[in-house]
């Protein structure tokens, strides 16, 4: 079964025909019951030609809300509808999920570990999975994550928005914040760029937990950047335009002066002045 206008991809040797959906277990290791760990990778494979991007969650084990937005993500019936190739991941790092863990096993940062190397560490290993059967295959992608323990993040998207197509995309995405931020050494955004995809990060609330407003915000962008790419059929007429977003060329630390229990006087994303009481 084949059309003109889209070709067959493969994924882990699985070749996924246009106009399919399909469930790929990509093999990452065994646990020491020899029981098989693997990488679930679900594609959207569109009839017609366009864009391929991929969208992936819990690089770090314990950040959970980009596994629910990746499971509305594909229960949206726009998908349907797809024109190009939708590949989502909402568990890369497989082993930090089970242990409730940001890490590996072996206490590395997977973020850390990108391109990797296919006869390296773990992390290197899972590294070069994730790239060659993942990121090779798509132009554009979306890596989701969370603050960390006990760390809230308000939502906002991370990106390198002197350039213009990634800026692009990071105002259609539609959160309160763009934040311009370089690359870091080892991270899948860096590794990605180097390969030529053009990447956003989407940081939203805290680790080991769900939180139903950060969930909905990824949801929506992420379907707003499938429209601005033209994956998806662009809406009639808006309800109301997106809000002009805060462009933060840089972000900082307000550590408290002293020690003690902090209470805080302002809310998440509140508008601040200089002089501001943030918190007693």
């Amino acid at each position: 079964m084949t059309f003109q206008d889209s070709p067959t991809i493969i994924i882990g040797g699985i070749p996924i025909y246009p106009g399919e959906q399909k469930r790929i277990s990509l093999p990452v290791a065994m646990l020491y019951t020899h029981t098989p760990v693997e990488m679930p990778v679900h594609v959207i494979h569109g009839k017609k030609a366009g864009p391929k991007l991929f969208v992936c969650a819990a690089l770090h084990g314990d950040e959970l809300n980009g596994i629910e937005i990746i499971r509305r993500l594909l229960r949206a019936p726009l998908t349907r509808r797809l024109k190009g190739t939708l590949i989502c991941v909402p568990i890369v790092n497989v082993y930090g999920v089970l242990e409730h863990s940001r890490y590996l096993p072996d206490r590395r940062d997977l973020n850390r570990s990108f391109p990797g190397t296919e006869r390296g560490s773990l992390a290197a290993r899972l590294a070069d999975l994730f790239m060659t059967e993942v990121v090779a295959k798509c132009s554009y992608g979306i890596d989701l994550h969370t603050g960390a323990l006990h760390r809230t993040n308000l939502p906002h998207i991370r990106a390198k928005l002197d350039d213009p197509k990634t800026a692009e995309l990071a105002r259609a995405f539609g959160v309160p914040v763009l934040l311009n931020s370089d690359f870091r050494d080892g991270s899948l955004r860096q590794a990605a760029a180097d390969s030529g995809v053009t990447m956003l990060l989407y940081e939203a609330g805290e680790a080991l937990r769900f939180d139903e407003i950060s969930i909905r915000a990824g949801v929506s962008g992420i379907l707003n950047v499938l429209r601005r790419l033209g994956m998806l059929p662009a809406v009639k007429k808006a309800k109301k335009p997106l809000a002009e977003p805060v462009i933060a060329r840089s972000s900082l630390w307000i550590r408290a002066p002293q020690g003690g229990i902090l209470r805080a006087r302002v809310l998440l994303g509140q508008r601040i002045e200089k002089n501001t009481l943030l918190g007693v």
